[in-house]
């Protein structure tokens, strides 16, 4: 118990500072800001490919734990949250040396042909709720996990294991969408 009391301010304390600095920084442009950088554009499908690897990991490490393996489900598990945390090392390093990037800009100018928004925009709508229920979950993971690695830490594992059953599939859901809207949007990448 006195684990988990040691690491209660810190998971609070980065599981608000995390969304609100990467949303702070999603609105920042290194170039604005008088930096010559070139844009990272080479980052999205590297990132993309991190999430369906932390996604294996995770469906792994829940078999391992099934098949009583718990230091594989640890080792796959601290891998996974490495993945997370170069995810969005990656993914903040992208956003402030690129230019935003708009579903369905085919032209890269904002102006669609009849043609293409009749084509675009049942499937722009799926890719809205794909994207903002990703962002959402993807915020409310962070404390999930965090509690659930301090649990295993504490050896408290039938907390663990409570938090652990609704972490895992918003995690897996986090991880398996980020792919998706990578998947959707890269057509139109400058």
């Amino acid at each position: 118990m006195t684990t988990e009391k040691n690491y209660k301010l810190p998971i609070i304390l980065v599981s608000i500072l995390i969304p609100v600095v990467v949303a702070i920084l999603f609105t920042v442009k290194l170039k604005d800001l008088g930096f010559n950088v070139e844009p990272l554009s080479f980052l999205p499908p590297i990132y993309a490919t991190i999430n369906a690897i932390t996604a294996l990991l995770l469906i792994t490490a829940l078999w391992a734990i099934k098949n009583k393996k718990p230091n594989l489900h640890e080792a796959l598990m601290k891998v996974a949250i490495l993945c997370s945390l170069l995810f969005l090392v990656m993914y903040v390093a992208y956003h402030v040396t690129s230019v935003n990037t708009y579903f369905g800009d085919a032209n890269h100018n904002g102006i669609l042909e009849e043609t293409e928004k009749s084509a675009v925009g049942g499937i722009r709508m799926l890719y809205f709720f794909i994207l903002m229920s990703h962002i959402a979950l993807s915020i409310i993971v962070i404390p999930l996990v965090l509690i659930t690695y301090v649990r295993a830490l504490s050896q408290r594992f039938d907390q663990h294991r409570k938090i652990a059953k609704i972490a895992f599939p918003i995690w897996l859901y986090v991880a398996i969408t980020g792919v998706l809207v990578y998947i959707m949007i890269a057509p139109y990448y400058a």
